[in-house]
């Protein structure tokens, strides 16, 4: 009887929880869902920049995939290269077929390699299979999957712990009456918001620099460009999702509820910040992606670490996740408003 007392408990204990109820289901089924999308997604098809390749192996680009894109001139072609237009440059000359690849995404650079492979093995009898030289425009071949992946990890990791204490710090300081208190007082609401920041902001920052420190200089992470963008880009993010923690943690009763929301909110954007590619995606599932401060916190350190790219790279990434950093601190001052005891 006594245990089934206890089971009694927990059941009306979940009953009046509705929310932890809610989300115990529709997480993990959403989880899997945008899990069998990305996964499940079209196969990746290469843009190529062609500089005097013979016909046939265009078509035989075209006919596995590819997009094909002629330039007239090597340099007009290198600076589509650098852009991203395109993917690889393929040039012929002289029996010797040079492919520069991009370098920069391990899983589009996965599919030039591919798809040269099958050309290679596909062209008819009669055209003589020509030599291929295959060089990197970021990075070698050499690289490895940490290299590639680092920045998108490194954006992940900061962005996720500095979210996930962030929440749970801000909401012990409402469940232990701290807050409240707080409210009681003469104190601005939006001056609250700010301290809170501040206070939160100036471990979140170190933690940001040693994993960024760490990642570099210890564990060799590639980098190429400069070590103070990698700062910058990395406070910034710390800032954004310490702000959105706190603004999370609002509609959260206890820590349970708080690491719930994480499935909801980091998950997503693990996915959408460039580990998978996403011309892969529906154009629905994509759209989020703008929406998602890692996504652009995770395209600026591929920038700058492998591309070696400077400041006109990545002035907008900065900007929109400054702006990110605002309009949180703005809900966070509007739900402190709305909620006279949180």
């Amino acid at each position: 009887m006594r245990i089934w007392a206890i089971i009694l408990r927990i059941l009306q204990q979940f009953r009046r929880d509705k929310r932890t109820l809610a989300l115990m289901f529709i997480a993990p089924i959403f989880v899997l869902t945008l899990m069998n999308i990305v996964f499940n997604g079209s196969q990746y098809e290469p843009k190529l920049g062609s500089i005097n390749t013979p016909d046939v192996m265009n078509e035989r680009f075209e006919k596995l995939g590819a997009t094909v894109l002629k330039y007239e001139t090597r340099e007009e072609a290198e600076a589509a290269l650098d852009d991203r237009k395109i993917d690889a440059l393929v040039q012929s000359s002289e029996g010797l077929l040079q492919v520069k690849i991009e370098g920069s995404e391990p899983s589009v650079n996965k599919a030039v390699l591919l798809l040269m492979q099958k050309v290679g093995e596909g062209l008819q009898s009669d055209v003589a299979s020509p030599n291929l030289s295959i060089t990197y425009l970021h990075g070698s071949e050499d690289m490895t999957s940490i290299d590639q992946l680092g920045p998108i990890l490194i954006g992940f990791f900061i962005f996720f712990f500095v979210f996930l204490i962030a929440g749970v710090s801000f909401l012990r300081e409402r469940t232990t009456g701290t807050l409240e208190r707080l409210l009681s007082t003469p104190l601005k609401r939006w001056e609250i918001v700010l301290g809170y920041t501040g206070g939160f902001g100036l471990f979140t920052i170190l933690q940001a620099l040693l994993i960024s420190w760490y990642s570099i200089k210890v564990l060799g992470i590639l980098m190429t460009g400069s070590f103070l963008f990698v700062l910058l880009l990395t406070l910034l993010m710390s800032m954004t999702a310490l702000t959105l923690g706190t603004l999370v943690s609002a509609f959260a009763n206890n820590e349970l509820q708080m690491i719930q929301f994480i499935p909801l909110i980091i998950v997503p954007q693990f996915f959408l910040s460039g580990m998978f590619p996403l011309e892969t995606l529906p154009d629905w599932l994509r759209g989020f992606g703008v929406i998602m401060p890692l996504t652009y916190g995770a395209h600026a350190l591929t920038n700058v670490m492998i591309r070696g790219k400077g400041w006109e790279a990545i002035a907008s990434d900065v900007y929109v996740l400054i702006g990110f950093s605002l309009l949180f601190i703005l809900l966070n001052i509007l739900a402190l408003r709305k909620h006279r005891k949180i």
